[in-house]
C-alpha cells in the first residue's frame, strides 16, 4: 500500500544524475516510500508502455496503480509531490487545500497550453470513446489546429476539471483558455457556422515541415535542444555541431507529435536527429560521422556540396 516512486533516467544525461542525489535525500526523509531507478533506453517496453519520452520522468504508483507522474529535472515539485502522496492516508485540511490550489493552478496551465486545446478520452489517433472520436473528426474536417490531453492518462485533471470548469462530461474543448463547450455544442457551432470563426486554422503539415525546416540555414531535428539533449545519439550529434563552431538551430521533436510523425514521412528519414541545410536533408548521426572523418562536414554546412 506504500508509495513507490519510479526513475526513468539515462546515464548521459547530467540532469538525471542531479535527480539521484534528490531521491537519495528522499529516500532517508521518507523510510516507507520505496524508490526505484530505470534506465528508460535499457527498457523500451516499459518507457513506451508509459509514454517516457524524456529523462528525467517519475511515476507514482500506489498499490500497483499510477497515481502521478512529473516529467523533467525539478527537485522542488518532485519533493512536494513526494510528501503529498506519503502523506495522502493522513492529510490535514490545510494540505488539502494547499493540494487544490496546486491542481487549480495545474489546470489552468494545461489549458492555456495550446490556443485550442480538447480534453478526451484518449489520443486523436485512437480515440477511446464514441464521443471523442467524433468530436476529433469534426475538428479535423473543419482542418481546425488543436492539441490534446487523454483525461485516461491523470485521474487527479480528470475528475478535478470537471469541478474547475463546472461541466461534468468529456471530451471539453477550450479556446484562448475558455471553455466552448462538449459534443453537443460543436455540433451546434458547426451547423450554425460559427466553429469556423471561434477555433484556430490548422496550416498544412506540409507547409508547416518546409517553414521549420527553412527557419534556419542549419537546422537540426533532435530529441530536446542545444542545452539538454534527450537521448544518446541527439548528444553525440551535437557535441559534433558545437566542434563546427557553425551556427544552428534546434527544434525538439517530443514537443510535437504532429512534426515528429510528419517530418519521417516527408524527408522519407525514419530516425531522429535529422539535419537540414538550406532546406535540403543531410542526414543522420552515422551520415554527420561519415562527412567529418571524410573532412566533408564544413562544407556541408556551409552549403558548399
Amino acid at each position: 500500500r506504500s508509495l513507490v516512486v519510479v526513475h526513468f533516467w539515462a546515464p548521459w544525461a547530467p540532469q538525471c544524475a542531479q535527480m539521484n542525489e534528490v531521491m537519495e535525500a528522499l529516500a532517508k526523509e521518507h523510510a516507507q516510500v520505496t524508490f526505484v531507478k530505470l534506465e528508460a533506453e535499457a527498457v523500451p517496453e516499459v518507457s513506451e508502455k508509459y509514454e517516457i519520452n524524456s529523462v528525467p520522468t517519475f511515476l507514482f504508483f500506489k498499490n500497483s496503480q499510477k497515481v502521478d507522474r512529473l516529467d523533467g529535472a525539478h527537485a522542488p515539485e518532485l519533493t512536494k509531490k513526494v510528501q503529498r502522496h506519503a502523506s495522502s492516508t493522513s492529510v490535514s485540511p490545510s494540505s488539502n487545500d494547499v493540494a487544490k490550489e496546486d491542481l487549480a493552478v495545474r489546470l489552468k496551465k494545461l489549458i492555456n497550453a495550446a490556443p485550442c486545446m480538447l480534453f478526451m478520452k484518449g489520443s486523436p489517433k485512437e480515440p477511446r470513446c464514441g464521443f471523442s472520436k467524433q468530436m476529433v473528426e469534426i475538428l479535423n474536417k473543419h482542418g481546425i489546429s488543436f492539441s490534446s490531453f487523454d483525461i485516461f492518462s491523470d485521474e487527479e485533471v480528470r475528475q478535478g476539471l470537471k469541478t474547475y470548469s463546472n461541466w461534468p462530461t468529456y471530451p471539453q474543448l477550450y479556446v484562448a483558455g475558455e471553455l466552448i463547450g462538449g459534443l453537443d455544442i460543436i455540433k451546434e457551432l458547426e451547423a450554425s457556422g460559427e466553429l469556423d470563426t471561434i477555433c484556430p486554422k490548422a496550416c498544412k503539415l506540409e507547409d508547416r515541415l518546409k517553414a521549420l525546416i527553412n527557419k534556419a540555414p542549419v537546422m537540426l531535428f533532435m530529441k530536446g535542444n542545444k542545452q539538454v539533449a534527450k537521448c544518446g545519439f541527439s548528444k553525440q550529434i551535437i557535441e559534433i555541431m558545437n566542434n563546427t563552431g557553425i551556427d544552428y538551430e534546434t527544434f525538439d521533436i517530443l514537443e510535437d507529435e504532429e512534426v515528429r510523425q510528419g517530418l519521417k514521412t516527408y524527408s522519407n528519414w525514419p530516425t531522429y536527429p535529422q539535419l537540414y541545410v538550406k532546406g535540403e536533408l543531410v542526414g543522420g548521426l552515422d551520415i554527420v560521422k561519415e562527412l567529418k572523418e571524410s573532412g566533408e562536414l564544413l562544407p556541408a554546412l556551409k552549403g558548399e556540396n
